[in-house]
């Protein structure tokens, strides 16, 4: 079983427990051990780095230098923002030695150094990447046959462009949702911003973010929404109800993890996954049929 330096962020702790209950039940499923790693702490979200970029890059070097300590290779973060910031902060001090040597200048004060020596990866990409789509069909119990699913990718996972990477109409978690039995559906905005904290700086703006996109995964006939990042699962599922009073519209449509609906495909417990307190009864019809 591969071990990797499992890095779960505030999100995961909190308001998106059933994100981490079922990140770990999928990954066990899949012979993927994560080992969180010790004395994490915040690595800033989206709010810090406008207000100190230097100490925002300590914050999450810190993170990445306790990975280090663990011996392991592979950072893992199942949250896109956390994965985003890593992800960045391990590349750009590894290009700038003078950044390097201020954030670790400040990381002796906790014993620490940073050599940025970790692989920064999504937990949709270890799953895709290390275990594979035709060993993930192998290992289903209960395809999801008939759930019409809009897997909506945000934009923190994938901008600024990694490598050589397509981020205009990516396909894997479009592969990844057919590989599970379900049937994944084209839309526009499946790569458009959600509104994310601007929630809190201009409501009305992001209401209509969200907006546009529910509507545009209803009319396309979605049963679920599927996400990979909490903030874009909040705003979409907690947030319909603003969205109905602000624009007179009647969206219900239930938005997953696409660790849950991966988790019900391969026969784990809904209980195991946090799929309980969620309104899915397509996707329990699915299992179950």
């Amino acid at each position: 079983m591969k071990q990797y330096a499992y890095y779960p962020g505030c999100s995961l702790e909190s308001l998106a427990k059933d994100y981490q209950l079922s990140a770990l039940e999928v990954s066990r499923a899949l012979g993927l051990e994560m080992r969180e790693i010790e004395d994490w702490n915040c690595c800033g979200a989206t709010a810090y780095f406008p207000v100190d970029e230097l100490l925002a890059y300590t914050l999450v070097a810190r993170n990445l230098a306790i990975a280090e300590k663990t011996g392991l290779t592979d950072f893992v973060a199942p949250c896109s923002a956390c994965f985003k910031n890593a992800y960045y902060t391990n590349a750009y001090l590894k290009k700038d030695p003078d950044l390097a040597d201020h954030v670790n200048f400040a990381l002796e004060e906790d014993n620490l150094h940073i050599a940025g020596i970790m692989n920064v990866r999504h937990l949709i990409e270890v799953i895709l990447e290390d275990v594979g789509l035709e060993e993930i069909r192998k290992r289903i119990a209960h395809p999801l046959k008939g759930l019409r699913i809009a897997p909506y990718y945000g934009c923190q996972i994938l901008r600024p462009r990694k490598d050589h990477e397509e981020v205009e109409n990516p396909r894997y978690f479009e592969d990844l949702l057919s590989a599970i039995g379900a049937e994944p559906l084209e839309y526009a905005s499946k790569t458009r911003c959600c509104g994310a904290s601007l929630i809190i700086t201009n409501r009305k703006a992001a209401l209509e973010m969200v907006r546009i996109l529910l509507k545009e995964a209803i009319d396309r006939g979605a049963d679920v929404i599927a996400t990979t990042c909490p903030m874009c699962n909040v705003n979409l599922q907690v947030y319909q109800s603003q969205v109905n009073r602000e624009f007179g519209t009647e969206y219900s449509i239930p938005v997953m993890y696409f660790t849950q609906l991966m988790g019900m495909a391969l026969g784990i417990a809904s209980h195991r996954l946090g799929v309980a307190r969620e309104p899915v009864p397509k996707a329990r019809e699915a299992v179950t049929a």
